[in-house]
C-alpha cells in the first residue's frame, strides 16, 4: 500500500437522499485521489422505518440499539442490501473504484459479543445480538484492496467465532479498523456540523480532558458520547486525529482528508491524542 488509509464513516442519514448521496459520492471521489481510503456506514433511521413496516419496536439504551434476532434479520437487510448496495453504486457511477462489503467478509469484521450493558443508573441491559469489533479481526482483504486501489466499503455487521452475525456500531468499527489499518486519519460524517459546545457552537478542537468534560458534564448527547468514545479509542490505538464533520457539505467532507488545521475547516471538530 502506498501512504497511510483514511477512514470514512458516513452516517446512515447522508445515504437516504439522491442529491445529498450524489455530493457524498463527489467528495469521496476526491478523497480517494489522494489516499487510500476505506469506508463503514451506518443505516440508523432506514433501520428504524423498516423496523416499523415489520411491525417491531425500535429498542434502545444510552443510544445503543437492542437487537433480537428479529431486529438483526431488518438490519442486516438494511445494511447489507439496500444501504450497502445504494452507496457503491454511487461511488462507482462517480468514478470511485469501491467494493461492497460487510465484517463477515473474509473475517475483517471478527466481532465478539458485547457484555451487558451497564446503564448510568447501575441497571444491567442485555443488548442481544450486538458486537464489539475484535483484535483477532483479520484486516488482510481490505489492506490488499486498498494496495490495489480499490475502497472498500464496509456495512456494520460483524461475525463471531462461531459465524454468527452481530450488529455492530458503525463509529466503534470505523474506529477499530481505522487503528487496525495504520490510518492516519478517522473522519466520521454525519448531519451535525461537529461537536458541540453548551452554547450549541461547533467546539473546534478536542484533546482527551476536553472529550472527558463534555461526556462527564452531560453536555454530549447520548449518540455523541458513543460517538465520541469510539473516536478515543481511535486515538488511544495511535490513529493521528480524528474530524467530526457536517458531512452534508461537500466542500468540507473533501477537505477534511487533506487539511491539517480544523480552523480553517468549516462545520467541523479535530479530536488530536495530545492535550492542549
Amino acid at each position: 500500500m502506498v501512504g497511510r488509509p483514511v477512514v470514512l464513516k458516513l452516517g446512515g442519514e447522508l445515504l437516504e437522499d439522491q442529491a445529498r448521496l450524489h455530493k457524498v459520492a463527489a467528495a469521496t471521489r476526491t478523497i480517494a485521489a489522494s489516499s487510500p481510503l476505506a469506508l463503514v456506514h451506518g443505516g440508523g433511521r432506514e433501520i428504524d422505518a423498516a423496523l416499523k413496516a415489520a411491525g417491531l419496536e425500535k429498542r434502545q439504551v444510552d443510544g445503543l440499539r437492542i437487537t433480537d434476532e428479529r431486529t438483526l434479520d431488518v438490519v442486516v437487510a438494511v445494511l447489507a442490501g439496500t444501504l450497502n448496495t445504494r452507496l457503491v453504486a454511487a461511488l462507482t457511477a462517480a468514478g470511485v473504484r469501491a467494493v461492497g462489503l460487510t465484517g463477515a467478509d473474509a473475517g475483517c469484521g471478527r466481532s465478539d459479543p458485547v457484555p451487558p450493558h451497564r446503564m448510568l443508573d447501575g441497571r444491567l441491559v442485555d443488548l442481544g445480538r450486538v458486537g464489539v469489533p475484535s483484535a483477532v479481526a483479520d484486516v488482510a482483504l481490505l489492506t490488499l484492496l486498498l494496495g490495489s486501489g480499490y475502497v472498500p466499503v464496509l456495512a456494520c455487521l460483524g461475525i463471531d467465532v462461531t459465524g454468527l452475525l452481530l450488529n455492530v456500531n458503525a463509529d466503534t468499527l470505523a474506529g477499530h479498523l481505522a487503528a487496525r489499518l495504520g490510518a492516519r486519519r478517522l473522519i466520521i460524517a454525519g448531519t451535525t456540523p461537529g461537536v458541540l459546545g453548551s452554547d450549541g457552537t461547533t467546539l473546534r478542537r478536542l484533546d482527551p480532558g476536553a472529550v472527558a468534560r463534555l461526556i462527564d458534564e452531560g453536555t454530549a448527547t447520548v449518540g455523541m458520547v458513543a460517538k465520541l468514545r469510539a473516536c478515543q479509542d481511535a486515538l488511544d490505538m495511535g490513529v493521528d486525529d480524528v474530524f467530526i464533520v457536517d458531512g452534508r457539505d461537500q466542500a468540507t467532507l473533501a477537505m477534511a482528508a487533506a487539511t491539517a488545521d480544523a480552523e480553517g475547516l468549516p462545520h467541523s471538530t479535530r479530536l488530536s491524542r495530545r492535550q492542549g
